[in-house]
Parts: C-alpha cells; structure tokens; sequence
C-alpha cells in the first residue's frame, strides 16, 4: 500500500496526516506553529508533526503542503507568509522538507488545497462551483468553477483582501480596509490587546493565561463567547459583519452554487455563526433571492491537510 503525507500549516498550528490510497486517514500529529524564529524553524516543526503522523504506519511516498503565502509550486518557493514568524522573504519550503523527509513534496496554497478536499470529498461534492471561506488567523478563499480549481495567476481567492471599507483598519498586509483587518483572527487580538491596555475589561486573556497559549486562538474565543465577555461579542460581531459584506461581494462576482465555511475559527464556532453569516451576507447579495448553499465543513481539523495529501498526487 502506497501511503501519502498531507501537511496544513497554519497560524498557531501545523496539522499533519498520513492517508492510504482512498484518502483514509492513518494517522495524524498536531503541532503548535513555532512563534519565533524563521521559515527553517517552521520547516522542522513540520518535519516533526510528518515523523509523528507516520509513526506505526510507515513512510509515505510524496507528501503534499498546504501553505499560506505566495506560492511558486514549481520551484518549491514560498514567500511573504506574514501570518509566520520571519517570513517576509522567500524560502525553499519544498527543498527542506524534502531533505528532512526524505520524499518529493508538492505545494499549494493551503486555502486553495482545503476547498480542493471539501469538493472531492467533503461538504461540497454535489455542486460544481464553490467558494471556500477559511477564518481564521486571516481569512483566506479558494474557488472551484466548473469542477475544477481556478488559481488564476497564482493569486486567486485571496477573499481576506476584499474591501470592506475605504481607508478602513490597517490590515495585516499593510492595506487598509481588507476584510481580514475585521475577522482575522490576528487582527482580532491586536485589536483586543489595544482595547484592554486602554481599560476594556475582558476575559480573554485571563482564558489564555489558563490554558497556558502564547495567542488567543479560536478555543479562546469560543470559551470567551460561551462566558458573555462583552469585548468578544463585540469583536465576533464585527468580524461576522465583515465577512458578510466581503463574501456577498464575491459571490455577486462568481455566482457559486456554494459557500463552505473552515477555519479554525469557522469550525470552532461552528452552525450557528455559518448561519449568521449567512444572515449577514443576505443585505449584500445582488441576487438575494437564490444565495448560495452554506456549508460547514465537513473534514473538520484535519481537512486542510487531507487536501494537503491530495496535491501530492502530482507526484506519483
């Protein structure tokens, strides 16, 4: 049996799975994204979740990566991930994992290889296009028109960078007024910080110094929500309404039969914020008399890097 290897990296963690020939998942390994450092640093903390999603099964012939960033996939390159400690420039990704690993490795885009494995296998397989909206530490897109994978020039579904409002909030990415500076999980805490050294009670940070995390990570935001902090509820809020307008508005351009909804902070969340969202989204709509289909999705946690594994059949 030829066993493949998938690697999602994310914010505050890199999932990583060993499948079989059907996609089945073998195994899996969590590991937290290093906070300081460089991409070499990152790079081993991959190595190492790969080592322990193989371990007991076997080493798997290709492995696919699931990366934010700017992707060169064929020179194995990846840059600007600015979500990532010290990643401003480029770095051979491929390279390093592949000399760690010991197995060619393919990549992607992580949004862009999630929605591939919610349309092969997930929440959207009976529909030909979809739009995967991934929120999280930013909100990230990916698209499928006509049952295939539109990556545009190498840029597409960059749906976090939608704007939501001229001359807006500072966005991670230095614009101002993209959606993610709203509902991104990053700029979520940057903004809860702010608040709270001015005064603003909340009991965020009192959760994440429980649960013993560097970051405020989707959990904790979930748990702050569930305790009726006022400051989550108002940044939640906020997000939801940014999302509302930035998906409606590429929806109004793509017009997909679906929106699937992930992300750490979708899944967290989960039905009932895919439900406002779609509330939130329905102001926006041109078409507001047949939206699209809104779905969870369906992999949970482990989606991005099961999509991850399905890249690597490039390989062989």
């Amino acid at each position: 049996m030829s066993l493949r290897g998938g690697i999602d990296l994310g914010g505050t963690k890199i999932q990583a799975v060993v499948v079989d020939e059907g996609f089945q998942v073998l195994g899996d390994a969590r590991v937290p994204t290093p906070t300081k450092g460089g991409p070499q640093d990152v790079a081993d903390a991959m190595a190492e979740a790969m080592r322990q999603a193989a371990d007991g099964h076997g080493d798997p012939v290709a492995i696919g990566v699931g990366s934010p960033g700017v992707i060169d996939d064929a020179a194995g390159v990846v840059s600007s991930a600015r979500n990532l400690p010290g990643w401003e420039g480029s770095f051979p990704l491929a390279g390093a994992l592949q000399h760690a690993l010991d197995a060619p490795v393919a990549i992607g885009n992580d949004v862009n290889v999630a929605t591939d494995a919610e349309f092969e296998l997930g929440a959207a397989r009976e529909f030909e296009s979809l739009l995967g909206v991934f929120w999280g530490t930013g909100v990230g897109g990916g698209i499928i028109l006509d049952s295939k994978p539109w990556y545009g020039r190498g840029a597409s579904g960059e749906i976090g960078h939608v704007v939501v409002e001229i001359g807006g909030a500072r966005c991670p990415c230095g614009r101002r007024g993209c959606m993610e500076a709203y509902a991104g999980r990053g700029a979520m805490e940057a903004r809860a910080r702010k608040m709270a050294d001015e005064g603003r009670k909340t009991v965020l940070f009192e959760i994440m110094e429980e649960r013993g995390r560097p970051r405020l990570t989707s959990g904790i935001w979930k748990r702050a929500l569930e305790r009726d902090d006022d400051l989550a509820h108002e940044l939640v809020d906020r997000a939801v309404r940014a999302l509302g307008a930035g998906v409606a508005s590429a929806v109004n351009v793509l017009d997909v039969d679906a929106v699937v909804i992930g992300g750490g902070l979708g899944l967290k969340l989960g039905e009932p914020y895919a439900e406002r969202l779609r509330v939130a989204m329905g102001p926006h709509l041109f078409a507001s008399e047949r939206p699209p289909a809104i779905r969870l999705a369906a992999l949970g946690d482990l989606g991005g890097a099961i999509g991850a594994a399905l890249l690597s059949r490039k390989l062989s």
